[in-house]
C-alpha cells in the first residue's frame, strides 16, 4: 500500500466553498500543505460525484496527494481513487477491502471507545475519531468525544488516527497533543477566504505540536 500522511486531512463540502469551484479550493489547500483529500458528496448524483472525483484526482496526482472517496465504493473503484473512507453504517470493511484490494487506503470512522476496540480487529489503514467537538457540517454523528475521548481512543487503538469535528486554528494543537496523528477539517479550509493560507497556518500548528 502507498505511504500516506494523515497530518492535514481535508474533507470537502461544496456548500461551504463560498461559491468557488471545489477544485480551485482543493488545489489551493494542497498548495498550503493539505496531505490528504476526502471527497464527500452526500447529495451529488452518481455522475456528478464521478466527474468531480476525476477532476480532483487529476489535480492531486501532480502533488502526490491521495484522493479518498467518502462512502461510495462504486465511485472509488470507477475513478481508481487512492482509497475509501467508511462509517459505522456504510459498506462492511471486509467487503470494501476485498473489492478495493490491499493496495488502497481504507479509513474507518469510530464514534466511541467500543468502535475503536472493534476496529483493532480490522486491518484498516487509519481511523477517523468523530466527532471531537460539535460541528454544523455533519449532523448525523454521535455525541462529541472531546480531547479526553481522543486521548483514550488513541491509547487503545492500534491504528493511525485523525480527529474530525469542529477543528480549526484555535484547537488544532490540542488534537495533536491529545494523541491524534492528524486533524481533519472541513469549514476551516473550505470556508476560509484564503484556503492556501489557512492550510499553511494549520500545517504549521501541526508541525510545531508534533515537534514538542
Amino acid at each position: 500500500m502507498a505511504a500516506f500522511d494523515l497530518s492535514l486531512y481535508l474533507v470537502t463540502d461544496r456548500s461551504l466553498s463560498l461559491g468557488r469551484p471545489l477544485e480551485t479550493v482543493v488545489e489551493e489547500a494542497v498548495r498550503g500543505g493539505v496531505t490528504m483529500v476526502q471527497l464527500r458528496e452526500k447529495d451529488a448524483s452518481t455522475l456528478d460525484f464521478y466527474n468531480l472525483a476525476m477532476k480532483l484526482k487529476s489535480i492531486l496526482k501532480s502533488y502526490n496527494v491521495p484522493l479518498i472517496i467518502n462512502d461510495r465504493l462504486d465511485i472509488a473503484l470507477a475513478c481508481d481513487a487512492g482509497g475509501l473512507h467508511i462509517g459505522q453504517s456504510d459498506m462492511p470493511y471486509s467487503v470494501a477491502r476485498k473489492l478495493l484490494g490491499k493496495d488502497k487506503i481504507i479509513g474507518l470512522s469510530v464514534e466511541s471507545i467500543q468502535d475503536a476496540i472493534d476496529a483493532n480487529n480490522l486491518d484498516v489503514d487509519y481511523i477517523g475519531i468523530s466527532p471531537v467537538f460539535g460541528t454544523q457540517t455533519k449532523t448525523d454523528t454521535a455525541p462529541a468525544l472531546g480531547l479526553e475521548g481522543i486521548g483514550e481512543i488513541t491509547r487503545i487503538s492500534g491504528h493511525p488516527s485523525v480527529g474530525i469535528g469542529g477543528i480549526n486554528l484555535t484547537n488544532a494543537q490540542d488534537i495533536i497533543q491529545a494523541g491524534a496523528d492528524g486533524i481533519s477539517v472541513v469549514s476551516a479550509i473550505m470556508s476560509a477566504p484564503d484556503p492556501q493560507q489557512s492550510a499553511r497556518q494549520l500545517k504549521e500548528i501541526i508541525n510545531k505540536s508534533k515537534n514538542r
